[in-house]
C-alpha cells in the first residue's frame, strides 16, 4: 500500500513514518509548509531535519506550499475572532483545512492509497462508518484537535502511533539514530511558535487599550486590548501589589467590547464557574445521532480530565451542554468535544455562549 507520512521534522511523524515502512508499505514523506513570515519561523529548520529523516529510513520525500491557503483558511478566522472577543483554537481548523485537506488531495495526486500522521489518536471502522477514539498514551492524546474531522478524512488516514506511548517513540528514534530523537515537542499555536504573543498579534490587529473593572464597576487598571486576555487568565494582568486588595490572585471573567473594558475578580468568584454551554458547527463523527438527548464525557480545553455532561441535540450543527458539576473558564471560540466512557470521540463544536 502506498501512504503519504505528512512529516513535519518532528520526532513523532518521523518515526510514524518509519513504523509504516517496516510494515512493509511503499511510504513517501510529505512536508507542508503553512507559514512564511516572521523571524521565528522554523520551516527550513524543519524541513533539514526531513531531509535527514527520510534519507535514513530511505523513503522519499517532497515539500509543498500551503501557506496561501492557511493564511485564508485559518489565519483569518484567528484573526476574525479574536476581533470578535473570542479565543479561537486555530490548530483544530489547521487540521481540517490544512494538514487533512490540500495535503490529502496533493497525497491522493501523487498515488496515496491512505496518508498518515504523527498524532496521537486511533480510529476504527464499524458498520461501514470510520470512528475517532483517544490513543493509548492518554497524556498525549490529541484526538481532541481531531474533531471536526469528516468521514472522508477519517477513512484515509492511519495514525501509527495509536498503540504507542511516547517514550516508546523517542526510544525508537534514538536506537535509529534519528536526528529528531531529542528534538523538542512544538507547543502552542503553530504559526506563533516561541514568539511572544501580543507583540506577534500587535503586527495584525490594532491594540486598544481600557480599563480592567471589577464586577461592581470600580477600575483597578488598564489593559492593553481585550485580545490579549482570555476567560480565567491570572498571569499579565499587572495588577498585583494594590493597597486596596486582599492579596489574593485577580483573574480575568469576562470581557465588554462595546464599552472595551476587562472585567476581573480577586480571587475564583461564582462568576468565573458555568452551569453550561451552547455550542454551534458541531461535528458529528460519524453521524448526528438519533437521540435527542443524552449523557456522555466533554473536554472544554486540551489535557482536560473529561467531564461528565448531559447533551440536548438542539439542531443540526447545534447543542446544548448541561455540566454535571460546574466548570471553570468557559471560554468562547474555544472547542467542545464530547466522547463516551469508551474514549470513542462523538465530534466537537465551537462554544458560543455559556452560563
Amino acid at each position: 500500500m502506498r501512504v503519504v507520512v505528512g512529516i513535519s521534522g518532528g520526532v513523532d511523524s518521523s518515526v510514524a513514518a518509519y513504523l509504516l515502512k517496516k510494515q512493509g508499505h511503499e511510504v513517501i514523506g510529505l512536508f507542508m509548509i503553512n507559514w512564511e513570515e516572521g523571524e521565528n519561523c522554523t520551516a527550513e529548520d524543519d524541513y533539514e531535519d526531513v531531509k535527514r529523516v527520510c534519507a535514513k529510513i530511505g523513503i522519499p520525500y517532497f515539500s509543498v506550499n500551503y501557506a496561501k491557503e492557511y493564511y485564508e483558511r485559518v489565519f483569518q478566522y484567528f484573526l476574525d475572532e479574536y476581533k470578535a472577543g473570542r479565543t479561537p483554537n486555530p490548530d483544530v481548523l489547521c487540521n481540517r483545512e490544512i494538514k487533512f485537506g490540500p495535503f490529502l488531495d496533493k497525497a491522493k495526486a501523487l498515488g496515496a492509497d491512505m496518508i498518515a500522521t504523527g498524532h496521537y489518536a486511533k480510529t476504527y471502522v464499524k458498520d461501514g462508518k470510520t470512528y475517532l477514539a483517544k490513543a493509548k498514551d492518554l497524556s498525549k492524546d490529541q484526538s481532541y484537535f481531531l474533531n471536526q474531522l469528516s468521514q472522508r478524512q477519517l477513512s484515509s488516514v492511519i495514525f501509527p502511533l495509536a498503540d504507542i506511548e511516547k517514550k516508546e517513540v523517542r526510544k525508537i528514534a534514538k536506537e535509529l539514530g534519528l536526528s529528531t530523537a531529542e528534538k523538542k515537542d512544538s507547543t502552542g499555536i503553530c504559526f506563533i511558535g516561541e514568539r511572544n504573543f501580543r507583540k506577534f498579534l500587535k503586527q495584525y490587529l490594532p491594540a486598544q487599550a481600557g480599563d480592567i473593572c471589577t464586577l461592581d464597576g470600580k477600575v483597578v487598571g488598564r489593559h492593553e486590548g481585550l485580545m490579549y486576555y482570555t476567560i480565567g487568565q491570572r498571569r499579565g494582568l499587572n495588577l498585583g501589589g494594590r493597597a486596596d486588595g486582599n492579596g489574593e490572585r485577580w483573574f480575568v471573567l469576562k470581557k465588554n467590547l462595546e464599552k472595551n473594558i476587562l472585567y476581573v475578580s480577586q480571587g475564583e468568584c461564582e462568576e468565573l464557574f458555568s452551569n453550561g454551554l451552547t455550542a454551534v458547527d458541531f461535528n458529528w463523527i460519524p453521524e448526528k445521532p438519533k437521540e435527542k438527548e443524552f449523557d456522555c464525557f466533554a473536554k472544554f480545553r486540551y489535557r482536560q480530565p473529561d467531564q461528565k455532561v448531559h447533551v440536548y441535540v438542539t439542531g443540526e450543527n447545534s447543542i446544548k451542554v448541561e455540566f454535571f458539576e460546574k466548570q471553570r473558564a468557559i471560554t468562547e471560540g474555544q472547542f467542545v468535544v464530547l466522547y463516551l466512557e469508551d474514549g470513542t470521540c462523538l465530534g466537537g463544536g465551537i462554544i458560543d455562549t455559556k452560563w
